[in-house]
């Protein structure tokens, strides 16, 4: 776990700065009224951090938990569009802090307690999916080279 929580620090200090670099007009832009825009792409990583938070903490403590969430309504109900970038950013950053810690102080043991999402999987096996699926996203905000992601 502790290989796995050194990469997402390493993350993100590798990206924050790019995203606070940033122009709010820029982050703005919805490509259509059906697609998130920048903001509400950075806004899905929180919500997504914030599952996972949850995962990560509750399955050390119940056999099995099921915990998963509609992206969609968490974007929309969240209103990350109205929200001012930099304090988006801000928040990412703190709550993948927060999953830097929460990682690094699980054994290999506890990363192979289990968590039912649509599949039951192992907590090693989420956070680095999670890791997957966030530089998939940054990515797209940055308008890096595309990083796949199921």
């Amino acid at each position: 776990m502790q290989q796995i929580s050194s990469e997402l620090a390493a993350l993100i200090h590798q990206y924050s700065d790019r995203l606070y670099g940033l122009k709010e007009e820029d982050v703005s832009i919805k490509p259509s009224p059906a697609k998130w825009s920048k903001k509400e792409i950075l806004g899905h990583l929180i919500d997504s951090a914030q599952s996972n938070i949850r995962r990560f903490i509750v399955s050390q403590y119940e056999e099995q938990p099921f915990i998963k969430y509609n992206q969609d309504a968490w974007v929309a109900i969240t209103g990350y569009q109205e929200h001012e970038f930099k304090s988006i950013v801000d928040l990412w950053k703190l709550m993948n802090l927060h999953i830097v810690r929460i990682l690094s102080n699980l054994t290999p043991e506890m990363g192979q307690r289990t968590v039912k999402t649509n599949e039951v999987r192992t907590v090693e096996w989420l956070a680095i999916d999670y890791i997957k699926h966030l530089k998939h996203h940054v990515h797209q905000v940055l308008e890096l080279e595309p990083v796949p992601y199921p």
